[in-house]
């Protein structure tokens, strides 16, 4: 699960459900005096605990669970996060209620009154905050900023080292920095004998032309013939201009496939690196770290590794 996919709006969810299970035990009706030691609780009274309190609990824990999973997990073909948000909505209306007849057909014993007790009323104040933050948090541009901000990426390695340190992202992709995914890029450096094909240089011993055999016969041409072709296939590798990087987005955005199909495949949460294969229009061809390639259409804000 990666929490660093949650939003502000879920770290307000969050805190919500704290305090409604705080709230469970606190006294749900009103009393004096001492008679409030033996004041009912919500856990006292099947339908509050379950209609409020536990149904509060369930959908937050619905939602963020949604959130911080790397694939949406559904039931019946629907995610986990529209089910949280509708138990949220039923608990606050649950406690609406509630707050009007707090004992319902009780009859109250001396000492207690018909008001609704502390622990109603907090709770009440919980899953309304729960409610509202879960079906704002789609439509609120500030409640979609991601909660703990996308890590920094690691300082590139010299002479294509590797990124270091736990954490560092996409070792088999090649991070930027690091080993390049397509093959190394002119102007590297080759491995040992692979300088053959370049004019006016110096050989060892004597200043003979790389490639070129003792006695300057036809094994060295064909030597400086087959190093020609392979410098010129190095050289039309490198003509694209585009070079694959990780980037993060800000907020959490579709990812549509790459067929031009109007339904996303999936969605791209902030605080996790992607890897951008292709140039695609104004938009990117991303690759989840599951594998999943689609196209990025909305690029505004993201930031690069």
């Amino acid at each position: 699960m990666n929490f660093r996919s949650l939003t502000r709006g879920d770290g307000v969810v969050i805190g919500a459900a704290v305090l409604l299970f705080i709230a469970s035990f606190l006294n749900t009706i009103g009393c004096d005096g001492s008679e409030c030691d033996n004041a009912p609780t919500a856990w006292d009274n099947g339908v509050l605990i379950l209609g409020i309190y536990l149904a509060g609990l369930i959908g937050a824990a619905l939602i963020v669970v949604s959130r911080a999973l790397p694939r949406p997990l559904k039931v019946a073909g629907i995610e986990l996060a529209p089910f949280g948000v509708a138990f949220t909505v039923f608990a606050a209306w649950t406690a609406l209620g509630a707050l009007f007849d707090p004992a319902g057909s009780a009859i109250l014993p001396a000492g207690f009154s018909v008001d609704a007790g502390a622990g109603l009323i907090l709770g009440f104040v919980a899953t309304l905050i729960m409610a509202g933050a879960a079906v704002a948090t789609p439509l609120v541009p500030p409640l979609k900023v991601a909660l703990l901000g996308a890590p920094k990426p690691p300082a590139p390695q010299p002479y294509g080292g590797q990124p270091g340190g736990p954490g560092a992202p996409g070792q088999g992709y090649g991070y930027p920095g690091g080993q390049q995914p397509y093959g190394a890029q002119p102007g590297q450096s080759q491995p040992y004998g692979a300088q053959g094909g370049q004019s006016g240089a110096g050989g060892p011993f004597g200043g003979r032309p790389q490639g070129q055999s003792l006695g300057g016969g036809p094994q060295g041409q064909q030597s400086q013939g087959g190093a020609a072709p392979a410098a010129g296939a190095a050289a039309g590798s490198g003509a694209g201009d585009f070079a694959p990087f990780w980037f993060a987005v800000p907020v959490a955005r579709p990812l549509y496939g790459e067929d031009g199909s109007p339904g996303p495949i999936a969605e791209l949460a902030p605080g996790t690196w992607y890897l951008a294969v292709e140039q695609r229009g104004s938009g990117l061809v991303a690759q989840t770290q599951d594998g999943r390639r689609g196209v990025l259409q909305d690029t505004s804000g993201i930031q690069r590794g």
